[in-house]
């Protein structure tokens, strides 16, 4: 799991206690009732009935490898953060765990969405909420949080005189780091690590913006290598179609000066004050905050899956926030096309995000990979918002799966068949009978329709999953749905991802080429 999922964060000074939780999920315990003699649709298919029983497979072979109507609110709502975020490598195998320092900042009220005039709406959903309570002047000095990163390029330029040197030092570890960024930035200080890179915040001197900037070491392993070339190429992609307004940015790239030199690849971003992760386990949500936060996560998710792309790796420390409601979907490390996600080998090997948002057919070892894996984690994301706890908080695979069926019940004879894998079929085979859990007694203080909306979201088959446009036109999300004002993108060319497709031939050197050109290519967006 990167710990580079967020953009950095500016915090007033106010103490906040973690609200309580009005729903533990973490516990979910069934009562099993016996097999059923035969099978009828208000009882769970029991497969021991029609095969004979199996033993159960090992934790290995079983499943796959552990690499692991609106109402706009009345007065502006109080959401709680942090200013500090854990180191976690990206190889951390289970739980996202960050070091607390509640404080306090005032979220803008979600705007009452306008029906019927183009412009306004879009000055609402398109240009986002008013400029939020964030009172800059009255707080302490700034202390950030978290970034993350993602790239881009544009057209070929000179190579860049050989940047300054600032050094900041690391108070987890007591050693200084160095940051070539040149005189462009004033760097203030670090704000979050990872297995293979640093970040820091700074201020864009001309214009006074602060940014966040990574510093990456992508050439010590081939991994880092590929998932830092996959946001270059993603975000670049995303920002030349003009539909990346929730999607994070890349405002620029510093420029080494010769390819020698060219051992570090620094990415500046915009600084976002928080992330949902924060939000969700401080403060509960209102369910005008929860369809305004799930409508933007899927219009960001638009432009992916009309380009054919799959995020694979959505969760709420990758779903980044600010004080007036803004969201921005980041990390693309993990990304890949539909095309090269059916053929990728590699895509548990490589797949180590956190293991609670991901899909039953992940687990299950499906052939083929869709866009639906998505859908999956919104309806987590959303589960999460509403009851302040994760919905599936499996330890391993094997409590994850059985988490998911403790909800949805054991899997109908349908939705049975339509598991490729013989192994995963003969697991679910050995494992107890579930009914399904009743949504509204999951979620009591859901709506109506945000329970339909997570009944059809967060299905065992994913066939059965809402479309990412399906879900923008469901009624949960009417306030905000606007056909005109969710654009979305063309479909990438087959060859975009041709390093995931030939990543067992392609070399660290290969790749070092290709994101070198990517760099020398990108147009900053500060100057």
């Amino acid at each position: 799991m990167s710990t580079f999922d967020n953009a950095g964060v500016y915090l007033q000074n106010a103490s906040s206690a973690s609200s309580t939780l009005p729903h533990d999920l973490s516990n979910m315990s069934i009562a099993h009732k016996s097999p059923p003699v035969s099978h009828n649709a208000s009882r769970p298919f029991d497969y021991r009935t029609t095969y004979a029983p199996v033993a159960a497979p090992s934790a290995v072979s079983a499943v796959a490898g552990d690499a692991q109507s609106h109402r706009p609110p009345s007065k502006s709502h109080s959401i709680s953060s942090v200013d500090s975020l854990a180191s976690v490598s990206s190889n951390a195998p289970s739980t996202p765990t960050h070091d607390v320092d509640d404080v306090c900042f005032d979220m803008a009220p979600i705007p009452k969405p306008v029906r019927n005039s183009s412009d306004a709406y879009h000055d609402q959903i398109g240009k986002r909420p008013p400029s939020g309570p964030l009172h800059a002047d009255a707080a302490p000095a700034p202390t950030p949080a978290t970034t993350k990163t993602n790239t881009h390029a544009a057209a070929a330029v000179a190579p860049a005189a050989a940047p300054s040197e600032s050094m900041l030092r690391n108070e987890k570890h007591k050693n200084a780091i160095s940051f070539r960024v040149g005189n462009k930035y004033k760097v203030c200080e670090i704000i979050g690590e990872g297995a293979y890179g640093v970040v820091c915040s700074a201020i864009h001197r001309a214009t006074g913006q602060k940014v966040a900037i990574k510093k990456i070491q992508p050439f010590e392993h081939q991994m880092f290598a590929l998932r830092t070339l996959r946001e270059l190429k993603l975000l670049r992609f995303f920002q030349e179609c003009d539909v990346s307004e929730n999607i994070i940015s890349i405002l620029d790239i510093i420029k080494p000066s010769t390819y020698e030199a060219f051992t570090e690849v620094y990415l500046v971003q915009e600084l976002m004050e928080t992330d949902l992760h924060r939000v969700i386990r401080t403060q509960e949500l209102s369910d005008d905050h929860c369809q305004y936060f799930t409508y933007q996560t899927l219009r960001a998710l638009k432009p992916m899956h009309c380009a054919d792309v799959i995020h694979r790796d959505l969760k709420p420390s990758n779903v980044l926030l600010n004080a007036n409601c803004d969201l921005k979907v980041c990390d693309f490390g993990l990304a890949r096309s539909v095309l090269t996600a059916d053929q990728d080998t590699g895509f548990m090997t490589e797949y180590v995000a956190t293991r609670w948002y991901r899909a039953p057919e992940i687990m299950l070892t499906f052939k083929q990979y869709t866009k639906a894996i998505d859908v999956w984690a919104v309806g987590c994301i959303l589960a999460e918002m509403h009851t302040g706890r994760p919905l599936f908080p499996g330890r391993d695979y094997h409590q994850q799966l059985s988490l998911i069926l403790d909800v949805l019940g054991t899997p109908t004879l349908e939705e049975f068949q339509n598991i490729n894998s013989r192994r995963s079929r003969d697991y679910i085979r050995t494992m107890p009978l579930r009914k399904r859990r009743d949504f509204r007694t999951l979620f009591p203080k859901a709506s109506p329709e945000a329970i339909d909306f997570l009944q059809k979201t967060l299905t065992f088959d994913p066939r059965n999953r809402l479309t990412v446009e399906e879900c923008l036109q469901h009624p949960y999300l009417s306030a905000y749905h606007d056909p005109d004002d969710e654009p979305g993108a063309p479909r990438l060319d087959p060859d975009f991802f041709y390093f995931d497709m030939q990543k067992e031939s392609i070399t660290k050197e290969d790749l070092r080429k290709e994101l070198w050109y990517q760099v020398q290519e990108f147009q900053p967006l500060l100057r």
